[in-house]
Formats: structure tokens, C-alpha cells, sequence
């Protein structure tokens, strides 16, 4: 089973769209969502039923008892985060300044402070003749690349358990936008990444930023431009670069409306006969061809 890797420079480029569309060309019943800050694949992919569920645990977070806080002070005082403040006359700790350290615990002289499980996330995985592992990460917590961890290896262990492995070809990966922890954790061990650009010099900058990041662990990387049409000056400068770099160019996708029509009614462009859908397919097309030689 090869897998695929959807990446984008930033939010809002099409990297969702194209993993949508992608899912439905394929007809994969392996897929998956690793943007674990903004997950919103699951809103095209239609299932019925509700996702089996588990929480997924972070570093620990200290709580501070407010009943035995005798209001000294000295935790706040010794913590290098600035995470506890007074209320009255007691002292709490702010959940999403909390590093977790343990120094309140070590210096409260009755032991109100302690450190407690926190949990991080939450991992789903929806199931009908597919499977599809998200997450999403509590906001102010710091785990996001051990999260996408997380869900390819709740993916992988569900595909091996019902034995997908040896009748599916292809998953489908919707990675986080940027360079940073979860696209690190989301390229570990896929076969492909699709990078969608857009005709700006932003755009291109940010392309170059993945291309530099997937060389580090040499895995193979195509280019599709997404809004092609809104600059062809930039765009050729885009196509050029990857011809001189050697970089595999799939195609250019032009700006389309209807794209807009199908997020706002939760479906893929897939289902809908346009300008931007043809041009997908085509893009489609190309990236099997290369991945499944």
C-alpha cells in the first residue's frame, strides 16, 4: 500500500479540496487527517455513523488545591512560566501557561500543587467500508506532532487488523499546513508528498520551504499549482523552478468558484462538472501514474 502526503505552505491554498477530490478519484478506503490544529476532512467524508473516540494524553499539568493553598505564594514565585496567579487569597494555575515542570510541586510546603494526566487531544477514527483516523489538539498544548503520530499509527493498526493492507493501494494523507511538528510527523514513512502551491511569490516561497524539509527525508515530491490562472507570470516561474530542480510537476488547477459552492455545502469538488474539478483529475492522474510505477 503506498501512501500519499497532501501539503500545503499555508492554510487556505486547496491542500483539503485536493485530498477530498483525491479520496473520491481513488475510491481508497484508507485514508486519514493529520492536520490536528484545524481538522476538517471529516466534513466531506460522509459518514454516518459516529467515530469510535479516545482521548489522547499529553505531558502532565499541575493543579493547584484550592482548599489546601495556604497562599504562600512560593509556587509563583519559582515558576519560570509565569502560569500561576492569585485569586484572593489562594493561588491557581493557568492550564495553558502550565509547562508541566513540577518545580510548584516541589517547593509547596503543604502539597496543594501537584502534577496531574492532561489530556491533549482526542483521536477519532469513523468506519462504514472505509476508515478514516483524525484528531484534533486541545487548544494551548504543545503535542501536536506526537498527535499525528498518533493517528497514522491508529490508522495503520485498524488497516492491519482488517487485513486493507493487502486489498487497498493507496492511502490518502491530509497533511497540517507549513514546515513545522506535524508535518515532520505526517511525512515519517509516506511514499509521496503532492505539494499545492499558488501562482504568489508567498506561495513560492513557502513551496521551496516543504521542498527543503521533504529533501532532508528524501522522499519523493510533485508540485501542483492551485489557482493557476490568477498570475501565469508566477505561475511559469513555478513550472521553471521545477524544471531546472528536477521536482516532478503534475499539472495547474484554474481558479473556480464552484470550489467555494462545494465547501460551504460539505462536499467534494469531485461531485461537481467544472473548470476545476477536470483539471484535478488530470493532476490525479499524473500523481498515480508516478506513485504506483
Amino acid at each position: 500500500m503506498k501512501k500519499l502526503l497532501i501539503l500545503s505552505g499555508k492554510g487556505g491554498t486547496g491542500k483539503t479540496t485536493t485530498a477530498g477530490a483525491f479520496i473520491s478519484y481513488s475510491k481508497t478506503k484508507t485514508f486519514a487527517d493529520c492536520d490536528v490544529d484545524a481538522p476538517n476532512l471529516h466534513i466531506i467524508s460522509k459518514f454516518e455513523n459516529q467515530p469510535r473516540q479516545k482521548d489522547y494524553m499529553g505531558s502532565p499539568k499541575s493543579k493547584i488545591d484550592t482548599e489546601k493553598c495556604i497562599g504562600c505564594g512560593l509556587c509563583a514565585e519559582k515558576c519560570r512560566f509565569n502560569s500561576i496567579e492569585r485569586v484572593g487569597s489562594k493561588y491557581k494555575i493557568n492550564e495553558y501557561a502550565c509547562e508541566g515542570c513540577g518545580v510548584c510541586e516541589l517547593v509547596c510546603p503543604v502539597g496543594a500543587a501537584k502534577l496531574y494526566p492532561d489530556v491533549a487531544g482526542e483521536v477519532s477514527v469513523y468506519e462504514d467500508e472505509r476508515l478514516f483516523a483524525t484528531a484534533e489538539l486541545k487548544m494551548g498544548r504543545g503535542t501536536s506532532g506526537k498527535l499525528v503520530a498518533e493517528v497514522k499509527s491508529t490508522l495503520r493498526n485498524e488497516i492491519k487488523e482488517k487485513g486493507l493492507n493487502e486489498t487497498e493501494k493507496l492511502t490518502i494523507i491530509d497533511g497540517s499546513p507549513g514546515i513545522g511538528c506535524p508535518v515532520i510527523a505526517s511525512i515519517s514513512g509516506v511514499d509521496m508528498i503532492l505539494i499545492i502551491t499558488e501562482p504568489t511569490l508567498s506561495g513560492m516561497s513557502d513551496m521551496k520551504r516543504i521542498l527543503k524539509t521533504a529533501e532532508i527525508f528524501k522522499v519523493p515530491t510533485a508540485v501542483c499549482i492551485n489557482r493557476a490562472d490568477l498570475s501565469e507570470v508566477v505561475a511559469n516561474k513555478i513550472i521553471d523552478f521545477c524544471d531546472e530542480n528536477k521536482i516532478i510537476y503534475v499539472g495547474k488547477v484554474p481558479y473556480d468558484k464552484t470550489v467555494s459552492v462545494a465547501v460551504n455545502n460539505g462536499k467534494s469538488i469531485a461531485e461537481y462538472d467544472t473548470p476545476a474539478n477536470k483539471a484535478l483529475r488530470k493532476v490525479y492522474d499524473k500523481v498515480v501514474e508516478t506513485l504506483l510505477v
